[in-house]
Order: C-alpha cells, then sequence, then structure tokens
C-alpha cells in the first residue's frame, strides 16, 4: 500500500477504545501518517468503556475513566472532531460528510465505529425506563435510577449484566438478572462455578432468574415500562430495565458505502475492507467469520493495522486462541477453551468451599484443552501457556500449583495417565 501523502489525511471514525488505542499505536512509529484526523460522535474524549462498571457501582471517579483529554491530541497534532456523527462515506471522491455539515477528504478511512447493545425484539422494548448499558450516558441514566431506588431487572447474565445489576444494587436500587440459559455466565464458566457465582451474589442481595425467556414489557400508562413478562408467564414488576444481552456491530456506514459485509464488515487479514482505501477495526469488523467483544484480539488487530498505516511490512493478522481473565464484583475467574466436557476429556476437579477457590481442568490424552477457575485465579495464566503440552509427566500435581507441576515436568516421565471422564478431587 503507498504512503499517504501530506495532502491525503488519516481519517479514523470512532473515538472509542479501538480507534483510540490505533492513534497511540501509530503515534509511536516514525513513518505515521502526516495527517490524522479523529472524528467522534460523542462530546468527549476516548475513555475506558470497561471502567464504566466501577463508576457506576461508586467505586472511581469519573476523571478514571478518561484515556486522553482533548489537549492531549492537540499536542501530539491530531484533529479531534467530538460530538459529529458521519452521516455519508462517497467513496468515488474519498470524502465524507458529517451530520454538522462538515465535508472532510481522505486518503485512507479507519472505521472504529464499536457496537450497540442488541435490544430483544419484544412488545415495549422502546418504552421509557429502558436502557442500554453502553456509554456514559447509558451510566448516567442508570446512577439516577438507582439513586431514586428503582426497581431494576438486568436482561443479561454474562459479565456485562451482572456488573450492571451489581452496580446498580451498590447505587440504592433493588435489582434482579434475568439469564436465558440455565446459568449465570454460561460461555465462561461451567455449572458448578456458575452455582458459586449466583450463591455469592444472591448473598449479596441480588435476585437471579435463570431459564428467563424474555417476553414482552408492560407499560404503565404513560409510555414507562411497569414490569417484565416471560415466557413461562411470570410478571416480574420493574421500572428500570437494563438490556445487557448481547451487542451488535455498529455497520450501518459500511452498509451504506457498499462494502462487502457478513455480521460485520468484512476485512482481510490488514484489517483492509473491500475497498482497499478503507479499513474496519474491531467490533465493526468481521475476519474470517469472526466478530469481536474483548479487547485482546483487538489490540492484537491495532498493530496490525497501525503497521500498515505506516507502510511497514506486516504478516497480518491471525486469529489466537485466547484466555478470558474477567473480575466479577470483585470475584476472579479465569477460563480458556471448551466449557463442557465431551466424553473423551478426563476432568480435574479441586474444590475448597470454605475459601472459595475452585479449579476444574479438561485434558484429552494427557493434554490440557480447557481450564475454569473460580475465585483463586493466579494458576490461570500457567495453565493457559501448557495449553497442548502433553502434561502426563505432571499430571498428580496439575491442580496443586505451578512450581510442582514444573518440577515434575522437568523430570522424564513413561506413558500419560489419562483415564476415562471423570471427576477427581
Amino acid at each position: 500500500m503507498p504512503q499517504l501523502t501530506p495532502d491525503e489525511p488519516l481519517v479514523i471514525i470512532g473515538n472509542g477504545m479501538a480507534g483510540h488505542r490505533l492513534v497511540e499505536a501509530l503515534l509511536k512509529r516514525m513513518n505515521r501518517p502526516t495527517r490524522i484526523i479523529v472524528l467522534g460522535e460523542e462530546t468527549v474524549p476516548a475513555y475506558n468503556r470497561i471502567l464504566l462498571s466501577p463508576w457506576l457501582a461508586g467505586e472511581m471517579a469519573r476523571d478514571a475513566l478518561t484515556l486522553r483529554d482533548a489537549g492531549w491530541y492537540a499536542d501530539q497534532g491530531i484533529e479531534l472532531l467530538l460530538g459529529e456523527r458521519v452521516t455519508d462515506i462517497d467513496r468515488r471522491a474519498r470524502r465524507l460528510t458529517t451530520d454538522a455539515g462538515r465535508t472532510l477528504d481522505y486518503g485512507r478511512l479507519v472505521l472504529a465505529t464499536g457496537s450497540r447493545p442488541a435490544m430483544p425484539a419484544v412488545p415495549g422494548i422502546e418504552l421509557a425506563g429502558v436502557h442500554g448499558f453502553r456509554d456514559l450516558d447509558d451510566a448516567e441514566a442508570l446512577m439516577a435510577a438507582a439513586e431514586a431506588g428503582a426497581e431494576t431487572l438486568v436482561v443479561g447474565g454474562g459479565l456485562l449484566g451482572l456488573e450492571a445489576a451489581e452496580g446498580m444494587r451498590k447505587r440504592g436500587a433493588r435489582a434482579g438478572v434475568l439469564q436465558r440459559a440455565g446459568r449465570l455466565m454460561n460461555r465462561q464458566l461451567d455449572a458448578t462455578a456458575a452455582a458459586l457465582l449466583e450463591h455469592e451474589l444472591r448473598g449479596r442481595g441480588l435476585a437471579i432468574h435463570t431459564g428467563a425467556r424474555l417476553a414482552w414489557l408492560e407499560d404503565d400508562g404513560r409510555g414507562r415500562v411497569a414490569a417484565v413478562h416471560l415466557e413461562d408467564g411470570r410478571r416480574l414488576p420493574a421500572d428500570c430495565v437494563v438490556i445487557a444481552a448481547g451487542i451488535t456491530p455498529n455497520t450501518q456506514l459500511g452498509e451504506a458505502a457498499g462494502l462487502a459485509m457478513g455480521r460485520a464488515i468484512r476485512v482481510d487479514a490488514t484489517l483492509t475492507s473491500s475497498d482497499p482505501r478503507i479499513h474496519a477495526l474491531g467490533e465493526c469488523c468481521e475476519f474470517a467469520g469472526h466478530t469481536y467483544g474483548l479487547v485482546e484480539p483487538i489490540w492484537r488487530q491495532v498493530e496490525v493495522l497501525a503497521a500498515r498505516l505506516c507502510g511497514e511490512t506486516t504478516p497480518g493478522y491471525r486469529e489466537a486462541a485466547t484466555a478470558t481473565k474477567l473480575k466479577v464484583s470483585g470475584i476472579a475467574l479465569y477460563a480458556f477453551g471448551p466449557i463442557d466436557p465431551d466424553a473423551d476429556h478426563e476432568v480435574l476437579v479441586y474444590h475448597d468451599p470454605d475459601q472459595g477457590d475452585y479449579r476444574r481442568l479438561l485434558l484429552r490424552d494427557g493434554r490440557l484443552e480447557g481450564a475454569v477457575l473460580y475465585g483463586d485465579t493466579a494458576m490461570g495464566p500457567w495453565y493457559f501457556a501448557q495449553a497442548g503440552r502433553d502434561l502426563g509427566a505432571c499430571r498428580p500435581a496439575l491442580l496443586l500449583g505451578a512450581a510442582d507441576a514444573d518440577a515434575l515436568l522437568d523430570t522424564p516421565s513413561s506413558a500419560s495417565t489419562s483415564r476415562p471422564v471423570k471427576e477427581a478431587a
């Protein structure tokens, strides 16, 4: 890809975490584009959305969320345009238009438009009192509702939903969680770890409803939500409903511009769309059938795209195994690989109810394929580093500690000790 000339700006649409990370990566490189323009639909500079939950819970100040203030962009020579939404991309003229009537030419364009909450298609979803939990405005609205003592139901029992519910509870709301699946965080936790988590959250005062399928939202007669109705006939009163049941990529600009689409904007290994002048990054892009919601793969995308935009040779983006390290309201979790065992897995389990610690490993032919850790997650990174390695030599110490297991791995061992599926204390 030829270098941008000084009169050909790089324009980045999106001042969220991905767009900002790209700016930071570009500034570290000698051959960065001469002129960089960043547009953000929100009126404030980039902030850490992951910290919205502790801010909602009252555990940190608003300033702690900000990644860089507007003065930093100016000092770096970055043109930052906030509070403007791009409404049109003219690919032939390489020009875009904003809702303020501004037109900007580009030499290269990066779409880092992120995502929005996936809103269930049920009657009443448009009522007042129904919120997403995605940005500062959402968090501020939820703070006000919680401080007024709102009866709150959060739809979604994943990380974001649980953090929203706990944050609302800490702010003063009576809060509950509706989880469509039969257990909390079913994509990260097995049944035992999920049960431990549910027990802990119930003990804090959260109401947990699993197997809860949303049917419709009741109107109080004034256009506000009054209750949630489930498919099993239950009616749960609520004057605040938070939707935290997944995300939908923001792809409207890419679609309108005629870019190749799947579930998101399709890109190749260099994060380039079907238009060689346009790139997509983060939650709004799709690579090899994958879309994104966790930061680790997005940060790897950023490095690939930054190199590409600076004319560096890059091997391109590739999917890689990732571990999920989470903290739900002070409870540490770590997981990777398959969640539920199949008939050929050997299952090793350690459980200390008094300390609230749980570890479960899945091995196949002596090789570690998956792990779920709850409470004490210190061993998580070591387990992840051993994934796929023959661990037959250290199997007796696998649940005890990395030092013990490493010592055995350094000792010659005979055959693997894998056995049929069972649970071992």
